[in-house]
């Protein structure tokens, strides 16, 4: 049995209260979603800036309405201190997931990054040390490696960044290390690599790659790749980004002597590959879309060409195995695309639009 199978039945055994910041996003969601059907107790905290209702709604159906109400919505901000405080009431184990996503964004909207993934993470932490939570459990980023050369990548050794929404990661892990020795926080980060699955948006200008492709596809409408398409990515399936978290949140002291580890699956898909794959999926189901080619667009400025994890400290100190490969991932994500198209409710959808956290709470 393994580590994850094990820590699946203690909870069930014995149920804690969490706090998912930005539980109404794509990771966020799934997160909620496993710990409900655990039989946790939830609460959840997000402003709707990148988040949506409909991620809330998906969930509740999936779960059932009974199970669906050990869940608590707090609508606020992670940038207000008052609001970040209020979530961790009765709260004993935090994932923080809230974060303004996306190196191109950051490019045009760096002072943004900031404000929302190093203040609002700062305020998670000091935060969850007042009200006493055992450990908080964060989101770092593949993008803190930078123009580190080496593959695979190993949490030891990183480049030069080059985005600033690496260097908002990259600080937040400097805080997580520097507030866990000045202030006694117990914080662990998980350095994401491509997360993708159901629920994620694509739509904006910052989409991430599989979400926009898979729909584009089932519309018919044409695919752009940035370069020439031979960048690889370690894709990572989102059911093992929220089996990495559950374990990095109740993995003992003793096993944590790093408080950083790589999340992904350890095998890296070009651009050129993935397009193949998805292009073949939608097909099965659209015949048309198996004539679709991939256009070509210049590179963008603050990507990285190579990224390929090694999850080796992930797998010795937590018991971290992903179990969803990239062909399984993508075959549960277009279905779940495919179902979403089939549905008229579903089209349309758009961000919630926000409030500041003090009027909205």
């Amino acid at each position: 049995m393994t580590r994850y199978r094990d820590l699946q039945e203690s909870l069930l055994d014995r149920p804690r209260r969490w706090l998912v910041t930005g539980v109404a996003g794509f990771i966020g969601s799934h997160l909620l979603e496993q710990l409900l059907r655990l039989e946790q107790e939830v609460v959840g905290l997000d402003n709707f800036a990148t988040g949506y209702q409909h991620n809330l709604d998906d969930v509740a159906r999936r779960v059932g309405a009974r199970t669906f109400q050990n869940f608590r919505l707090i609508t606020g901000d992670i940038r207000d201190l008052a609001t970040c405080q209020e979530a961790m009431q009765g709260v004993e184990l935090v994932l923080h997931e809230a974060a303004l996503g996306s190196v191109p964004r950051s490019m045009v909207e760096p002072l943004a990054s900031h404000q929302t993934n190093v203040d609002g993470f700062v305020n998670v932490l000091l935060a969850a040390h007042e009200a006493g939570i055992e450990r908080v459990v964060y989101a770092s980023s593949s993008s803190v490696y930078g123009d580190e050369a080496s593959s695979p990548k190993v949490e030891a050794r990183r480049g030069r960044l080059l985005s600033p929404y690496a260097a908002t990661k990259m600080i937040d892990e400097l805080y997580a290390d520097t507030l866990g020795r000045t202030h006694g926080i117990d914080a662990v980060g998980l350095r994401y690599f491509n997360v993708f699955g159901p629920r994620q948006d694509p739509h904006g200008a910052y989409a991430a790659v599989i979400p926009r492709w898979t729909e584009l596809l089932i519309s018919g409408q044409a695919c752009s790749v940035f370069g020439d398409g031979s960048a690889s990515r370690d894709f990572c399936f989102v059911d093992n980004v929220v089996q990495a978290n559950l374990l990095a949140a109740l993995a003992p002291s003793s096993a944590l002597e790093e408080r950083v580890f790589n999340v992904a699956c350890g095998h890296s898909t070009t651009l050129t590959e993935l397009f193949t794959i998805i292009r073949r999926q939608v097909a099965a189901e659209l015949d048309e879309t198996a004539l679709s080619a991939l256009r070509r667009e210049p590179p963008r400025a603050g990507d990285i060409q190579h990224s390929l994890a090694s999850i080796a400290r992930a797998q010795r100190a937590l018991g971290y195995e992903p179990a969803v490969d990239v062909q399984t991932g993508l075959e549960r994500t277009v279905r779940w695309f495919l179902e979403r198209a089939a549905r008229p409710e579903s089209s349309g959808l758009a961000p919630i639009s926000t409030q500041p956290a003090r009027e909205a709470s």
